[in-house]
């Protein structure tokens, strides 16, 4: 997993990797413009998209003049706007860099002239070194490149964004941002979302042997960590290898959301699942997943089963079922909607939870259990600190979903799509999460590896269903997600 390193290491981190290159920062600079425009072309941008590229003055601004030096030199049409004063103190390589920048390429400082009406326009002006309240010709810089018409990418982060706090003041909303080799930790904080945009890491080059310089208690899942995380079976192996689990809900009129978690749990692996529902509701249980068992009432040997998730469409009167299930077994469960609303009633619940469970809480759950957050990092404190105070898992559900586990480590998921936002995919993920702790996944690789796969199986019936994207398909496209990372 990669570390998330905070703005003030960055500078070392710059240092360190220039040393083991042995090449200059503005070399370096050349490279990082290298590898952005590789990504560029990559997305099928036609040559004759006109390119606004807004440069400050420091070295942010010079990676933005090296792009445009490198697209106009590729045929695309390439104007220059400058964020700074004539009198500016330009870092040395920005400085450089603007002098490169051959004749043919317009050149203006902004509010100069009208930006164009289209296109696209790599925001450039303000990069990690931004800090504090923004000067009013700043704001003003900012609201113009706001004005402009066509798609806004901002490199590394949108200019005026800090690193790593929330925004107080004004920041470029960028379509997408294409962070520099990890991703700063205000990219994850949904008071940012309005700013982000989509969110691409690009790779410039950081080795881990670097990275391991530092210390760092915040991670970034991507897809190549997922695959050493799985269990393998070999040929002989049973459905008893594969994992029985039990999901435990599906009130009266909630049927639908156990129907989904074991859908999720099969199409995961598992290989024998049993769902505890109202007797009345096994019709719709036995029609909709016939490879499920269903079993009635609370007198159940709860400790024969390797895994258990409670709480899709489970009801809010459910709090002693809850606790004699928590107190029946001593292997980690998975806690979620309802389970997780009858805990915040009855805080005595907590103390019953076995140590490695899981709990999936969106942001009125989260809120719910642990008091009303002014901001998202102070939701990430809370959940470090009862994971760590409780032995446990918590994943806190939302666009690049964060995974605080047990040892104090928190990871943010790289992987999901926008049109997951629709119900029952919470209940999918609860089966996901299930399955692979029945599976004989360590809870720490069942919570990483379930969160992938969710994001990434919502990702691709994404693509086919966009704003239509519905929990039924992306539990369909969990198996395809083994695919893509390359595991049978």
């Amino acid at each position: 997993m990669q570390k998330i390193l905070y703005a003030s290491e960055i500078a070392k981190l710059d240092l360190i990797h220039l040393e083991n290159l042995g090449v200059s920062n503005h070399t370096f600079m050349e490279l990082v413009a290298l590898r952005f425009v590789d990504w560029f072309q990559s997305k099928g941008f036609p040559s004759t998209t006109p390119v606004v590229v807004c440069a400050g003055a420091g070295n942010n601004g010079g990676d933005g003049l090296a792009i445009a030096r490198i697209l106009f030199s590729l045929g695309f049409p390439v104007e220059v706007v400058t964020c700074f004063s004539a009198d500016a103190n330009l870092a040395t390589d920005c400085k450089q860099n603007l002098l490169l920048l051959p004749s043919q390429i317009p050149t203006y400082p902004l509010g100069g002239s009208a930006l164009p009406n289209g296109g696209i326009l790599i925001d450039a002006y303000l990069g990690i070194g931004c800090k504090g309240l923004l000067r009013e010709e700043g704001k003003e810089r900012i609201q113009i490149i706001n004005s402009f018409g066509g798609t806004i990418i901002s490199l590394d982060l949108p200019s005026g964004l800090p690193a790593d706090t929330i925004l107080s003041g004004v920041a470029v909303k960028a379509d997408l941002t294409i962070t520099l080799g990890f991703p700063k930790l205000s990219l994850f904080l949904p008071e940012h979302a309005a700013y982000t945009g989509e969110l691409e890491v690009l790779d410039i080059g950081f080795t881990e042997e670097e990275l391991e310089e530092f210390s760092a208690t915040t991670f970034f899942l991507k897809e190549q960590d997922v695959l050493p995380l799985h269990r393998r079976f070999h040929r002989f192996a049973h459905k008893g290898d594969f994992g029985k689990v039990l999901l435990v809900g599906g009130s009266k009129g909630k049927i639908g959301a156990a129907i989904l978690a074991a859908k999720a749990a099969f199409r995961t692996g598992s290989g024998l699942v049993t769902c505890l529902i109202p007797e009345d509701e096994r019709g719709a249980l036995a029609a909709a997943v016939p490879e499920a068992m269903c079993v009635f009432g609370e007198q159940q040997e709860f400790s024969s089963y390797d895994a258990i998730g409670l709480g899709p469409g489970l009801g809010l009167d459910k709090g002693e079922l809850l606790k004699k299930i928590l107190g029946a077994t001593h292997k980690p469960v998975v806690l979620d909607a309802d389970a997780l609303n009858c805990l915040a009633k009855d805080a005595s619940t907590w103390a019953l939870i076995p140590k490695g469970s899981i709990l999936t809480p969106h942001l009125k759950e989260f809120d719910r259990l642990f008091g009303t957050s002014t901001t998202h990092l102070e939701r990430m404190a809370k959940a470090k600190v009862c994971c760590l105070n409780y032995g446990i898992n918590l994943v806190l559900k939302g666009a690049n979903s964060l995974c605080s586990l047990a040892d104090g480590r928190q990871v943010f998921n790289s992987s999901g799509s926008k049109y997951m936002a629709t119900a029952g995919m919470g209940d999918a993920l609860t089966g996901v999460l299930t399955s692979y702790l029945g599976q004989g996944y360590s809870p720490e690789n069942a919570v990483l590896c379930g969160v992938f796969h969710h994001g990434l199986a919502g990702e691709l019936a994404g693509e086919h269903y966009v704003r239509g994207t519905m929990a039924l398909d992306l539990i369909e496209a969990i198996p395809q997600t083994y695919l893509s990372i390359g595991l049978d």
